[in-house]
């Protein structure tokens, strides 16, 4: 299923390959834009096989995903050796302490059962529970308001 114009074309080195040596040479301070890159390597391997630019597109993207290269107001450039590595957004998770995965296997094994929301259900089987022995306060008085008096009404008349 080879066409005449791939048949015909040299050996292309890999792209990420043309990409790094297209901004090795250009040497911009500020780093190199995709056309730059794109014209730099046509002119130093000829023409491309169609759909070169997409190619071309795909390969400084999956390049600057994996930090090879850096991404600068849509200059393309490589990263500072010095330069500190770019931290992800949020706050960084906690470090793993393998004495803490020691101390507890069943958090490990993922046997660990789910509970449930709420107050844990009586075990029906389980025995009664002891009765809990009244202690006195030593007053003699119950808790809480006293009860409303209500008077007799026997034999008192009112004017």
């Amino acid at each position: 299923m080879a066409t005449e114009e791939d048949t015909n074309l040299p050996s292309l080195p890999p792209y990420p390959q043309m990409i790094f040596e297209a901004i090795d040479a250009l040497k911009q301070k500020e780093g190199s834009n995709k056309s730059s890159i794109l014209n730099h390597i046509e002119s130093t391997y000829g023409n491309l096989p169609s759909g070169g630019t997409a190619l071309l597109t795909e390969n400084l993207k999956n390049l600057k995903d994996s930090g090879e290269l850096v991404l600068l107001r849509n200059n393309y450039m490589r990263p500072d050796p010095n330069s500190p590595l770019k931290r992800g957004r949020g706050r960084p998770s906690k470090p793993k302490d393998p004495a803490a995965l020691e101390k507890n296997p069943a958090a490990e094994s993922g046997s660990e059962v789910k509970r449930g929301r709420g107050r844990p259900k009586k075990d029906p089987n389980s025995p009664p529970a002891a009765k809990k022995v009244k202690i006195s306060t030593g007053s003699g008085r119950p808790r809480g308001r006293p009860r409303k008096v209500q008077p007799e009404l026997t034999g008192v008349e009112v004017n």
